[in-house]
């Protein structure tokens, strides 16, 4: 039954918090354009785990990938000319990055090494990728969000099947970012943060899509972020504009609000510890990583190998 009982409000805490020793402040051109200009040090995002039970998180502005392991201990793991946003592992050594710059890339997590798996799409190079997503059958569901919003809702959701098929979804979405399955794969969430809301994609039989719909609507400055599904349907929202995580039940009504302890800028998540109840949060403008223990275990990736 719907209601309007306002959810629980309850803090998360802090796991860790990228090293100084990886701290150089800095002016990047990632930083003129999304930070005013800034000098910043990092900004963390596409938190991903591996299947020994490391997080692996990119800081976009550098082009560095770290691997932080269950004691909170870190280590670079690649460092290349390029701006990762999004990740999730295809194998125990392999994962597929949503790059801004470059499109989509592939990480060797033992060599350290980051080479070109799709640059462009008909020699058109993309706006600027985001996040992503695997189904069961090994497409790929990845967003490319550029710099579009409500003055141009432009920005488009793809679909790479595992033989190479390249679906355009959506055309059409203001700040495509986020993505995540429902648990029968039947329907994809996509965050759409200048918009400052949540899409509800059906994913039909014959490939395309139908009735897309706004399932969620958020406030404030920064809508939407990264999105996470548990296991029983629950979709988690990170709002980087309020610092908050949404626990949303199937009718979009919030069960459970985490707030962050470092910061508003709360811009993903990503399940794991030994039984996947608990979450990780990427706390970017501090560069912290943040942790809330759940009720129910998050969804397992699929991987395409």
């Amino acid at each position: 039954m719907f209601t309007l009982t306002p959810p629980p409000v309850r803090d998360t805490e802090v796991f860790t918090r990228l090293p100084d020793r990886f701290r150089q402040a800095a002016v990047t051109d990632w930083s003129r354009v999304n930070r005013g200009g800034a000098a910043i040090d990092s900004f963390l995002e596409a938190p991903a785990f591996d299947s020994a039970g490391n997080l692996f998180v990119a800081d976009i502005p550098f082009g560095r990938i770290f691997r932080v392991d269950p004691a909170g201990d870190w280590t670079l793991v690649a460092q290349y000319d390029g701006e990762p946003n999004g990740m999730k592992f295809v194998s125990d050594t392999e994962a597929v990055i949503a790059d801004y710059r470059n499109g989509l890339m592939l990480l060797d997590v033992k060599r350290g090494t980051v080479r070109e798996h799709l640059g462009r799409r008909n020699g058109e190079r993309f706006k600027g990728l985001n996040d992503l997503v695997f189904d069961s059958r090994g497409a790929l569901y990845f967003t490319d969000q550029g710099q579009t919003g409500l003055h141009d809702p432009t920005g488009r959701v793809y679909r790479l099947h595992a033989d190479g098929r390249l679906d355009l979804l959506l055309a059409n979405v203001p700040s495509p970012n986020g993505v995540a399955l429902s648990p029968d794969e039947k329907v994809l969430f996509v965050a759409a943060t200048r918009g400052n809301c949540v899409w509800r994609v059906p994913l039909m039989e014959d490939g395309g899509v139908a009735k897309v719909g706004q399932f969620f609507t958020s406030r404030g400055l920064s809508g939407p972020d990264g999105l996470a599904v548990d296991e029983a349907g629950k979709l988690v929202v990170a709002n980087p504009g309020l610092g908050v995580a949404w626990v949303l039940d199937a009718m979009a009504q919030p069960v459970e609000v985490l707030r962050s302890v470092a910061g508003t800028s709360l811009t993903n998540l990503a399940f794991g510890g030994p039984d996947r109840r608990t979450a990780y949060f990427t706390e970017s403008i501090t560069g912290t990583i943040l942790r809330a223990t759940l009720a129910t275990p998050g969804l397992p990736l699929a991987r395409p190998r």
